[in-house]
């Protein structure tokens, strides 16, 4: 599970680096910050899939109870 606050941190540095890269002309710079942009949403999207897998194993788990 990735931690929320580590991600949203991830994603910070990310606009912060494209920030800089735009501010400074380092297309470089800007490109690695949108870069690490996307992996931050992905790495949120794959834990919230993980959660919701998890959610529905547990589900199916107390059917088979009943």
């Amino acid at each position: 599970m990735v931690d929320k606050n580590e991600n949203a941190l991830d994603k910070l540095k990310g606009k912060a680096k494209e920030v800089t890269g735009k501010a400074t002309g380092d297309k470089s710079k800007e490109t690695e910050g949108k870069t690490d942009q996307v992996k931050a949403d992905a790495k949120k999207k794959a834990d919230d899939l993980g959660n919701r897998v998890e959610g529905a194993v547990e589900s199916l788990k107390r059917d088979d109870k009943d």
